[in-house]
């Protein structure tokens, strides 16, 4: 065996560790180029209700199959402690649930229509028009 074996997983490894602060530089960028964005704390306010829109979507016979188990998904990536950036980390280590949250909410407006989130949405109407301008879907009024 030759003496470089630890250089593949080496070059792995530092290949990951490149994605992820790219990864990481996006989203600060992002973050501070939009300073009409939310508030990353009323964003949080939105968690719990998103989780259980998330959960009611899943659970929607209307919506295809294919859709329904994305959404499943996405809710098990949301409830486990490991993401993609740590959440321990300032501002940026919501915002990548936040995008994941966004990009699975247009893809069911996408299929299903705005009017499912109508449907779905457990928490205030306020909240929903917050959750819009966070996923970027148009206002229903």
């Amino acid at each position: 065996m030759s003496a470089e074996w630890w250089s593949v997983p080496l070059s792995i490894a530092a290949g990951f560790l490149f994605v992820w602060l790219a990864l990481l530089i996006a989203l600060w960028l992002v973050h501070r180029r939009q300073p009409d964005a939310m508030a990353l704390k009323d964003a949080l306010r939105l968690v719990p209700d998103v989780i259980r829109l998330l959960r009611r979507l899943a659970t929607d016979h209307d919506l295809p199959s294919g859709m329904r188990i994305r959404l499943a998904l996405l809710l098990g990536y949301l409830l486990l402690p490991i993401d993609l950036v740590p959440d321990f980390v300032p501002v940026i280590g919501y915002a990548d649930d936040a995008i994941v949250v966004a990009l699975a909410l247009r893809a069911v407006v996408r299929h299903a229509g705005a009017q499912s989130l109508d449907q779905h949405w457990p928490g205030t109407p306020e909240g929903l028009i917050a959750l819009r301008r966070l996923a970027g879907i148009p206002d229903g009024r």
